[in-house]
């Protein structure tokens, strides 16, 4: 790791320390809320300020995925554009298993107010809602049936729930990489979000997805 990230790591490892009682929406750094002010992604400083803290958590969520099943990305961000609220840049390489950092945006807003949809006709409605989402519902379904099969609603199914059995565990890891893209002021690159996240390929089974059983009828 260059010098100037390893500056960067222990900087905002300092701040998390420092911030450690307070909780999300007051450690936003200034630069995003008043990005999503004047840019007129938000009326006040208020909705900034939560807009930026559910970024984060999804953004944080498909990163901490990327690095649990071993996939390659550039950095992580919550910089507010025309077509994006944030974005994880330059995920390549995730081959079987890009289901599940396609579901992770969601699976990591969901496990903030632990909102996880409990039974599976939740989780059907839940998914038959999931529509629009900067193109990650579009690949999740493409994913989910080249591993889980042609049944559209079985393999959406039985993918979500693959992926929240290996995410869940993880809630600790998103919220910190969260709280990182928070505090500061600027995109993380990989080896700073993998520092800040220790290890993460820890969940049992992660390259196995042929475990998972299908929907419970």
């Amino acid at each position: 790791m260059k010098p100037s990230r390893q500056r960067d790591v222990a900087s905002i490892r300092a701040e998390l320390a420092r911030l450690a009682r307070y909780d999300d929406e007051s450690i936003v750094h200034d630069r995003w809320i008043r990005q999503r002010y004047d840019g007129g992604y938000a009326v006040s400083f208020v909705p900034a300020r939560t807009a930026a803290v559910v970024t984060a958590w999804h953004e944080a969520g498909h990163a901490v995925a990327a690095l649990a099943v071993g996939t390659d990305f550039r950095s992580a961000s919550i910089y507010h554009a025309r077509d994006s609220a944030g974005r994880v840049h330059g995920i390549r390489g995730a081959g079987e298993l890009a289901f599940v950092i396609d579901a992770a945006g969601q699976i990591a807003e969901l496990l903030r107010d632990w909102t996880l949809p409990g039974s599976d006709d939740e989780l059907r409605a839940w998914l038959a809602g999931w529509k629009s989402d900067g193109g990650d519902a579009r690949r999740f379904r493409r994913a989910s049936a080249a591993r889980f099969g042609p049944d559209r609603r079985a393999a959406e199914h039985a993918a979500w729930r693959y992926s929240e059995q290996r995410l869940t565990p993880l809630r600790l890891v998103i919220r910190e990489v969260a709280r990182a893209l928070l505090v500061h002021p600027r995109p993380l690159p990989r080896d700073v979000v993998a520092a800040i996240a220790g290890p993460v390929r820890v969940a049992a089974g992660m390259s196995d997805p042929s475990a998972t059983m299908g929907p419970s009828t």
